[in-house]
């Protein structure tokens, strides 16, 4: 069963909130979170991506950027814009986006569970990425920003959930720049913070890791680390737990990860339709933007017109949970066999596209020349991530899009 336990978690005064919270590290490049910052000392982007207070030019995996962090995190407390709450406790969560709102509750998950596959994943990290995330973390001490889970739905939660919800007011409400709105009560009663860490253990078998798989193996690498330069290790010091935001499963929706290709592997778009005919029913859809309606179909798009292709019986194993999935479709026949793409975690010939951004992002980069056709996709659904997950298998690569990232700054996790 999951161990989840509240904490006392450093969080701005809610004067400031709006300034401080901040989209999470790894969703812009240095320029972006320059301009994000521009004008906000309070904007906690000036800790999770210091080397905007850098030189340009400067490393961003450098020590110097490191110790900038560390430097602006104690002004920041200093300052009085992060404040460590008295009482360790759960808070809850709320993302509204297009008139639909998602609850979780941020809490403390262990780093045990995730190394013995109580916190399941569906996705392989990037050793790179993940040494970023464990060394930023290393130097302050703290887990600045949240990682997305989700459960198996439990009524008692969510009722626990409704009912703080309709009956306390928030600490913070506001709507972010993106047009996202952004939610979050803290858990104010000893009672209701030990029962839903009871429920936690007693009714939630497995978390499933939906967004931040770096961020969730970099802080396991911490608490291990941790523990080993501890000669009086007992595992309930607070290295061992890091900070994650729990949303049932029925909450969730998953949006379409998008796949744009350079080149048609030295093909005509003749010779490369006439191969697509093999595994699929091609039906030219016209120059409207085309959404694939259902799983296993696709839309394409290539010198101005839009496909539908329909797979065709044969062509996937709808009781494999790997091979059931549209990205192991579009990477077997048509990345691998007819464009040659063998390897996606490292080709430089393919780009993704996350659903946010709409198909006609995908239209866009082809009509420019910057790519020569894009392929949408039906998303994965939540029951699938679980059956992967469950199954111990690993999802290719980029396939599963969350949306509304998690904000960062609502509440920072010390060690």
């Amino acid at each position: 069963m999951a161990t989840v336990k509240p904490f006392k978690g450093v969080r701005p005064p809610k004067a400031i909130i709006e300034k401080l919270a901040c989209l999470p590290y790894d969703v812009m490049n240095t320029e972006e979170a320059a301009k994000m910052a521009a004008g906000k000392p309070e904007s906690l982007l000036h800790v999770t991506r210091a080397e905007i207070d850098c030189p340009a030019g400067t490393d961003i995996h450098s020590a110097t950027v490191y110790n900038k962090a560390v430097d602006n995190y104690k002004m920041f407390k200093q300052k009085g814009w992060l404040v460590q709450d008295a009482e360790p406790k759960f808070y809850i969560y709320a993302q509204t986006m297009n008139g639909r709102t998602q609850y979780g509750i941020v809490g403390a998950a262990s780093c045990e569970d995730y190394n013995t596959g109580i916190i399941k994943k569906h996705e392989l990290t990037r050793p790179d990425k993940e040494e970023d995330r464990m060394v930023l973390t290393r130097y302050l001490n703290a887990n600045i920003e949240p990682v997305f889970f989700s459960y198996k739905a439990v009524p008692e939660i969510d009722a626990i959930v409704a009912n703080i919800v309709k009956n306390q007011k928030p600490d913070y409400d506001f709507v972010a720049e993106d047009g996202f709105g952004h939610t979050f009560w803290p858990v104010n009663s000893p009672e209701t913070n030990k029962r839903i860490e009871e429920l936690f253990a007693t009714k939630v078998p497995y978390c499933y890791v939906a967004d931040g798989h770096h961020r969730t193996a970099a802080a396991a690498r911490i608490g291990l680390e941790k523990k080993s330069q501890n000669p009086n290790h007992t595992g309930k010091e607070e290295y061992n737990f890091f900070m994650a935001v729990h949303f049932p499963d029925n909450q969730l929706n998953i949006i379409d990860y998008n796949r744009v290709c350079k080149d048609l592997n030295g093909l005509s778009e003749a010779e490369f339709m006439q191969k697509l005919d093999k595994c699929f029913t091609v039906t030219k859809m016209g120059a409207d933007i085309y959404k694939p309606a259902q799983l296993h179909e696709f839309s394409m798009y290539m010198d101005g017109n839009w496909y539908k292709l329909n797979s065709k019986p044969g062509t996937y194993n709808d009781s494999d949970p790997i091979g059931v999935l549209d990205v192991t479709i579009l990477s077997n026949h048509v990345l691998d066999e007819i464009l040659g793409v063998k390897d996606l975690r490292t080709t430089t010939r393919v780009e993704f596209v996350g659903g946010i951004r709409g198909l006609g992002e995908l239209k866009r980069r082809v009509d420019n020349g910057e790519m020569k056709c894009a392929f949408a996709l039906y998303p994965v659904s939540m029951k699938q991530l679980i059956d992967i997950a469950d199954s111990g298998n690993i999802m290719p690569p980029k396939t599963t899009w969350f949306e509304p990232k998690l904000r960062s700054g609502l509440v920072i996790h010390e060690l």
